[in-house]
């Protein structure tokens, strides 16, 4: 019964393996899956009439796999595994005396001893071996160590931010997201406990768009922790014990048409025309998503009724269409030269009428408008007047920009003209500012310098993190630096006066064949500094097995793809990196004393299809904001479908890893280190920790003490690396996703570590709405 069941089971193998690797083939791809569907045949018909020698088919299928693995991927176990599970399996079930008993050999002799299962046993033992050798080592790790030389003894930092505090998104106005503290170090950091926790109550309701998520780094000043929620709650905490001084809600309600519900920090300013302890001397501005900015009193969350409409600005105004949940801020604004700076989030791939991408600069004390910066009409930036309206679907900033209030300047990173795989019809000056980073005069708003990180984006490249300022010792003496991290893996190091570049930049042939009427760049920039993965093959393509592979190889070839800025097209199109970004909104945590990064760079692969408007169906009822799935377009030609590449089981179909965390010399933009980041334990149907290499989206911080700290990864766990060499130091557990960027601060001589989790939609982890403060023991 066990041999005819067997060759039952391995006759529906040869089935599935036959037509899908024929269909492989077809589209011309490896011929393997047709060679192990006949071995798999062969040996059922075998077992089937008790012949001893399907033992010795399966050992050539097992030798045969071993050898074309090797060949196509080398020792990467996550690679080899795939390929070769289930023939392990299955060979090790052959081995067993339920099928061996009652086989014949040739003569008819009955086989129950090891004598015909030799050869399979020692292809088995083989492959085992190769296995388990390939998981004691990782082929695409480098390992390597920064440079711990102290570059710049007096870096600057940026703003007058005590070494204890942390005043803004990135810690200063130069986002560098370094703390000079440095209690905490690479030799004591495993000895981190929890000081306390704090949950703030906002948390995912059912009625939620499907990316409500937790992404908010606090602030602190002296002894407080302010921080907001994904519905925009205020929230003022002692920074000694978490407990709560006040909550300001601001009633943003609900909308179906966000995209996005959340909040990744607030600003704050300290007047220095209002007397210490007076109402409304310091300030937090929050952002809500409903578009508005609401300026509270630091000391006790009141409204600070000064500032503009009774304490509110609202952001609508000269907007050329005002469809609510189409625009709004999810980031902090920059506080700077006596203004608060404010971009928006404008949805994604919904219409052709949608906000204006607009940056506005406001007093900060009255609200009032001083300059306003259209990327759609960037030559005039005096304020908008009364009954006009900002170009409507204008490049848009949803990210944090950086100011360096000595050189006069606002470093803004914009996003891309929505629809974004829809170039035709774009002017002139959005074919110039679009995915690009743009140098602002803090005063006036007029542009000092654009550079463009991709040329007519058709792949939703925005440049996504806030620009790092930090001085660069060059073999020409310090230059004023800036590093702007990109969703395609690239890192500009450029000169922050001019945005010439320190590293070099080149332009490399790209891919053409647009659809018709629209039209691709020939070439693209490239950084010397990149992260950008090599091009896919079928090679690359995985599965939990065989068959998931298989499919993925299929898929695979059925996309259009030529490598990165592969153009969108009807057939469907593999974008990779996909527009999740290597690099997000979390950006890189630099070390201006070393002049070194520390980054998380992710590689997850999407796919986009064109839809042409008459095959586009009417929406559905209840539907929720979403960039993926149908992005509907309304009044352009197509539609696109977006998401990212899997399997049918829903795994990524490009091997792993997707995550890593890597270390690059700023001066000579050499990536030091690199190694696989984050398990598959909350991902996977059994809590298993392999060090997979996830994906991860959040930031990192890095300190004096030589320590990185980063949650971001889908499994809940919050980190500790050594900057040097990226080797793990210490993990926390966390009680839900720490999608968002971690802050360091001391107080009363004691150093704490703190990171929100709350989960993040998009990328399904755990959600909640927990503020957790880490420190050394006393």
């Amino acid at each position: 019964m066990a041999v005819n069941l067997t060759a039952l089971l391995l006759l529906v193998i040869a089935a599935a393996l036959g037509a899908g690797g024929v269909w492989l083939a077809v589209l011309g791809g490896s011929w393997y899956y047709i060679i192990a569907a006949i071995a798999f045949l062969l040996t059922a018909i075998l077992l089937f009439r008790r012949r001893s020698s399907a033992l010795l088919v399966y050992a050539l299928l097992v030798i045969g796999t071993l050898a074309w693995a090797i060949w196509e991927i080398g020792l990467d176990w996550w690679q080899l595994a795939p390929r070769g599970g289930v023939i392990m399996l299955i060979g090790l079930w052959l081995l067993t005396p339920w099928v061996r008993r009652g086989l014949v050999s040739t003569d008819g002799s009955v086989r129950s001893s090891w004598g015909g299962a030799v050869p399979l046993l020692l292809s088995v033992v083989a492959a085992l071996a190769i296995a388990g050798y390939s998981m004691t080592r990782d082929p695409l790790a480098i390992a390597g160590k920064l440079s711990e030389e102290v570059v710049s003894d007096s870096a600057d930092l940026g703003g007058n931010v005590p070494p204890e505090d942390w005043h803004q998104y990135g810690r200063t106005p130069y986002g560098q997201r370094y703390s000079p503290l440095n209690q905490i170090t690479a030799e004591n950091v495993g000895q981190l406990k929890v000081a306390w926790t704090y949950q703030t109550g906002d948390v995912k309701l059912p009625e939620d768009v499907g990316e409500t998520t937790y992404q908010v780094t606090p602030l602190k000043i002296r002894d407080t922790l302010f921080i907001c929620t994904p519905h925009n709650w205020a929230i003022a905490l002692d920074a000694k014990t978490g407990k709560q001084k006040w909550k300001f809600d601001p009633n943003a309600g609900l909308n179906p048409d966000r995209q996005h519900q959340t909040c990744r920090g607030v600003s704050y300013y300290a007047d220095p025309a209002i007397q210490p302890g007076q109402p409304c001397a310091e300030r937090v501005y929050l952002p809500t998503s409903d578009a508005r900015l609401i300026a509270l009193d630091a000391a006790n969350g009141q409204i600070c009724t000064s500032f503009a409409d009774g304490g509110t600005l609202h952001l609508e105004q000269g907007m050329p269409y005002n469809p609510a949940g189409y625009y709004y801020s999810t980031s902090p604004p920059v506080v700077a030269a006596g203004k608060i700076i404010v971009g928006g989030a404008v949805n994604d791939n919904y219409s052709t009428q949608e906000q204006s991408g607009v940056i506005r600069a406001f007093d900060i004390n009255t609200g009032a408008l001083v300059w306003n910066w259209d990327s759609g009409n960037p030559d005039v930036t005096t304020p908008l007047p009364e009954g006009q309206k900002y170009t409507h679907n204008s490049p848009n900033s949803w990210s944090v920009s950086s100011a360096d209030e000595k050189l006069g300047l606002l470093y803004v990173p914009l996003g891309n003209q929505t629809p974004d795989q829809l170039g035709a019809g774009r002017t002139e000056h959005v074919e110039k500012y679009s995915s690009s980073i743009v140098a602002l005069d803090l005063n006036t708003g007029q542009v000092r310098w654009v550079r463009q990180t991709v040329h007519h984006d058709l792949w939703d490249m925005d440049v996504p993190s806030q620009p790092t300022l930090v001085d660069i010792n060059t073999a020409s003496g310090t230059v004023p630096g800036l590093v702007g991290p990109t969703k395609q893996g690239d890192i500009y190091v450029l000169d922050r006066r001019t945005g010439e570049p320190i590293l070099p930049v080149k332009e490399v042939p790209a891919p053409t064949g647009a659809i018709e009427g629209d039209f691709t760049a020939p070439t693209q920039p490239v950084s010397d500094l990149t992260f950008m993965p090599p091009p896919l093959t079928g090679k690359d393509m995985w599965g939990v097995s065989m068959f998931d592979q298989m499919v993925c190889r299929i898929q695979f070839l059925q996309l259009r793809y030529e490598g990165r800025y592969t153009p969108p097209s009807l057939q469907g199109t593999l974008v990779y990196p996909g527009n999740f970004g290597v690099f997000n909104w979390g950006g890189v945590a630099v070390d201006p004393v070393r002049q070194v990064m520390f980054g998380m760079p992710t590689y997850l692969a999407f796919t986009s299809k064109l839809v042409p408007r008459a095959d586009v169906p009417p929406p559905g009822q209840g539907t929720k904001g979403s960039e993926q799935g149908l992005n509907r377009n309304e009044g352009a030609p197509y539609a696109v479908i977006m998401g990212p590449f899997v399997s049918p089981l829903g795994l990524p179909c490009q091997a792993p890893p997707w995550g890593y965390v890597a270390g690059a010399d700023l001066r000579t933009g050499k990536i030091a280190w690199k190694h696989r980041n984050g398990t598959v334990r909350d991902s996977s149907p059994l809590p298993l920790p392999f060090k997979v290499g996830v994906p991860g989206i959040g930031g990192p911080i890095v300190t004096a003490g030589g320590v990185a700290f980063l949650g971001a990864a889908v499994d809940n766990f919050f980190r500790a690396y050594d900057v040097t060499d990226g080797r793990q130091l210490w993990e926390a557990r966390l009680p839900a996703g720490g999608q968002s960027t971690p802050m360091t601060y001391s107080l009363d001589d004691k150093q704490y570590v703190v990171i929100v989790a709350g989960g993040h939609g998009s990328v399904g982890t755990k959600p909640g709405d927990y503020v957790i403060a880490y420190t050394l023991p006393d």
